[in-house]
C-alpha cells in the first residue's frame, strides 16, 4: 500500500529535494534533454545511489556501456578502466560490488514492446515477490508501438505510450521515468529547456517532468542542470529558467550535488 501512496523512493540529491521534487511511486516522470546530455546518466545514478528495486529497459545503450557506467559509479573507478578490464577478462574483482545490487534488472532489446514490458514486470514480481520500485524507460520513443510515421501519427502515439506508462506505475505501483527528446532547438543540451520544449505534446499525463542542460567548463567535470518544468506536487517553473545543479565526474561518471545551502 506504500506504493498506491505515492511513498517516495529515496532521493540521493539534495539539491532537487531543496526544489520539492520526489520521485514518488505509482507515478510517471518524465526526464527530457538534448542527445548527449545525461538523462541515462542520471537514471542509473538515481537507481544504484537510492538502492531500490529497479527494472531499465535500456533501448538506447548496450550491455557492455551499461555495465561499465554502473560498475564505474559503484567502485568509483574510472569508466575506461574499468571497460579497458572487461574487454581484457580481467574483470573479475568488480563482481562482487557489482553483486550487491542485484535487485537492478536489465531488458537490452532495441525496441521492446508493450507486451515485453509487461512480461518483464511479471518475471520480476514472480522471481522477487513483487514489482520494482523504480522502472526506467530509456527512450521513451523507442518502445515499439503502431503509430505510423506521420508527426500527428507520432504524437499521437507518445500520448498513448505515456498512458499505457501511467497505467504501467498505477498497476505495479512503481516510478516509472521515461527518457524523451526535445525539439531542435534545444538538442545541443546549452540552455534551459522549458516544458514546450519537449518533442511531441506529451505533457498532460506525467505527474513530473525534468529537462536536462549542460555546462561544459573544459575540464574533467560537468555540470548537468535538472530543472523541474511539471511537478504536480511541489515547485515547478514551466521556464526551465530555476534548476538543481550536479556536478558529474567525468571519470567515475557520479552524478552529486554542485552545492547545498541549508
Amino acid at each position: 500500500m506504500k506504493g498506491a501512496a505515492g511513498e517516495p523512493i529515496p532521493l540521493p540529491f539534495r539539491s532537487l529535494a531543496k526544489l520539492e521534487v520526489e520521485i514518488r511511486r505509482g507515478e510517471l516522470s518524465v526526464v527530457a534533454a538534448g542527445a548527449g546530455t545525461g538523462k541515462s546518466l542520471i537514471a542509473l545514478n538515481l537507481a544504484i545511489q537510492a538502492n531500490v528495486p529497479t527494472i531499465y529497459w535500456s533501448a538506447d545503450s548496450n550491455a557492455a556501456t551499461q555495465l561499465t557506467r554502473a560498475t564505474a559509479i559503484i567502485s568509483g573507478d574510472d569508466v575506461r578502466s574499468v571497460k579497458e578490464a572487461l574487454r581484457e577478462d580481467r574483470f573479475h574483482p568488480y563482481e562482487a560490488a557489482l553483486s550487491q545490487r542485484w535487485w537492478i534488472r536489465f531488458n537490452y532489446s532495441a525496441a521492446p514492446s508493450p507486451a515485453d514490458m509487461e512480461r518483464d514486470l511479471e518475471t520480476y514480481r514472480e522471481i522477487y515477490g513483487m514489482y520494482p520500485h523504480l522502472s526506467v524507460v530509456d527512450n521513451i520513443s523507442n518502445v515499439e508501438n503502431d503509430s505510423g510515421g506521420t508527426m500527428d501519427q507520432y504524437t499521437l502515439g507518445l500520448e498513448g505510450m505515456c498512458k499505457f506508462l501511467n497505467e504501467m506505475s498505477r498497476e505495479t505501483q512503481s516510478h516509472v521515468m521515461a527518457m524523451h527528446h526535445v525539439v531542435g532547438e534545444y538538442a545541443d543540451g546549452l540552455k534551459p529547456i522549458p516544458q514546450s520544449g519537449l518533442k511531441g505534446k506529451i505533457s498532460a499525463v506525467p505527474a513530473l517532468i525534468l529537462t536536462m542542460h549542460k555546462e561544459i567548463d573544459g575540464l574533467e567535470d560537468r555540470v548537468l542542470h535538472v530543472s523541474p518544468v511539471k511537478n504536480r506536487e511541489g515547485f515547478e517553473d514551466s521556464s526551465g529558467n530555476t534548476f538543481a545543479s550536479l556536478q558529474m565526474d567525468r571519470q567515475s561518471l557520479r552524478l552529486r550535488d554542485l552545492e547545498f545551502v541549508v
